[in-house]
């Protein structure tokens, strides 16, 4: 019988479409219980690798024959070889091509919704981390927001559809993962936008986004409007564009709020939050279409794969906008914060242009779940 692959963007969709999957994760115990492959309808195995290299005996009444079963590792090595011995014991299995390192890094492009003058918006789901980046797309020309670090992912989907990358932003200096911003700007001449409060560190040129500045893309005046809302970082801005979608970085998600420590100054910053979220969004526009930069549960996916809501749902349902105590608010944010995400400093100064890490640390720094939330 022979082993067959399964693709992460094959896992993708059966994320996105709520189908049955068996996982029989072969990494370490503490490894699985920090960061694993999510789904709605996935069931779990978690047998470290060492264990099995005596065989897989032990386990085969363990494996359904009705479901699909995938075998999960690190880097793809050990999977392949615990499929191996389960196909010679006559159990069909697929290995994850590329092991969780592939799950980390795979961007699944979902189209959010047509603009009104014939442009298109689309966010790019890093499924395996909770990352969320966004293209813009109008009259043969594009922007892209908080793009992650493959960049080529962003180069080919939009030379796919016909448009030229002009204008690439960061809402905020990001301190989970490494940013492609700069790489897309460099390799396609186009203008790369960053808050200056969160760039004072910065080794490299930029154009100043601040709150008010209107970029246009395309011929049709598509605005990409700015609006200044600290609190995640001090430069933190949120994108109102084309009136109808807020892109609203890592200040608001669907299920929490962001986070204001991963510089070490949650006391400072948790005012910053609180009047970004109760007041600078509040005057906006409750039919406006939340778009974050991250996602904490697959709970928060659409039947499409993509992660949006209404802001005047948001403030209904979301904990977080519905804390009248000024206190408990800031009790709240400073005091129910999850673990730092991985090497969070070296990110922040990677993505300053302070430090170089090569491909393989970069991947290294990013590995496990992102941590912007409240929880």
């Amino acid at each position: 019988m022979t082993v067959k692959a399964m693709t992460s963007k094959e896992i993708t969709k059966k994320v996105f479409n709520k189908e049955e999957l068996f996982i029989l994760d072969v990494r370490n115990e503490s490894d699985f219980v920090d960061w694993k492959i999510e789904g709605v309808n996935f069931d779990y195995l978690n047998i470290p690798y060492f264990d099995l290299l005596d065989g897989v005996e032990g386990i085969l009444d363990k494996i359904p024959s009705e479901k699909d079963v995938v075998i999960v590792c690190a880097k793809e090595g050990s999977s392949i070889m615990v499929a191996e011995m389960l196909s010679e014991a006559g159990i069909s299995v697929y290995y994850l091509e590329g092991g969780m390192k592939a799950w980390s890094e795979h961007l699944e492009p979902v189209k959010i919704g047509n603009l009104k003058d014939g442009g298109e918006i689309y966010q790019f789901v890093r499924i395996g981390k909770g990352c969320l980046s966004y293209m813009v797309v109008s009259n043969g020309e594009a922007a892209i927001i908080d793009s992650a670090r493959m960049i080529n992912n962003y180069l080919e989907f939009a030379d796919s559809i016909g448009a030229k990358i002009t204008q690439v932003f960061d809402t905020h200096l990001h301190a989970d993962h490494i940013s492609g911003g700069r790489m897309i700007a460099e390799k396609t001449n186009a203008t790369y936008w960053l808050p200056p409060k969160d760039a004072t560190e910065v080794t490299f040129d930029y154009q100043p986004l601040e709150d008010g500045s209107e970029v246009e893309i395309g011929n049709t005046a598509i605005n990409i409007h700015a609006l200044y809302s600290p609190g995640h970082t001090i430069g933190s801005t949120s994108f109102v564009v084309d009136e109808k979608f807020l892109l609203s970085g890592d200040i608001l998600f669907i299920d929490s709020i962001g986070r204001p420590d991963l510089a070490g100054l949650a006391e400072d910053w948790v005012g910053d939050l609180r009047e970004s979220l109760y007041m600078r969004y509040r005057e906006l526009s409750g039919e406006l279409i939340v778009l974050p930069a991250h996602f904490m549960i697959i709970d928060e996916l659409n039947a499409d794969g993509s992660v949006s809501e209404k802001l005047s749902t948001l403030y209904e349902k979301n904990h977080g906008l519905n804390i009248e105590n000024e206190n408990e608010f800031r009790k709240l944010v400073t005091e129910n914060l999850p673990p730092q995400p991985n090497a969070y400093q070296e990110i922040r100064e990677t993505n300053m242009g302070k430090m170089k890490p090569n491909e393989e640390k970069q991947r290294e720094m990013e590995i496990g779940p992102n941590r912007c939330a409240v929880r």
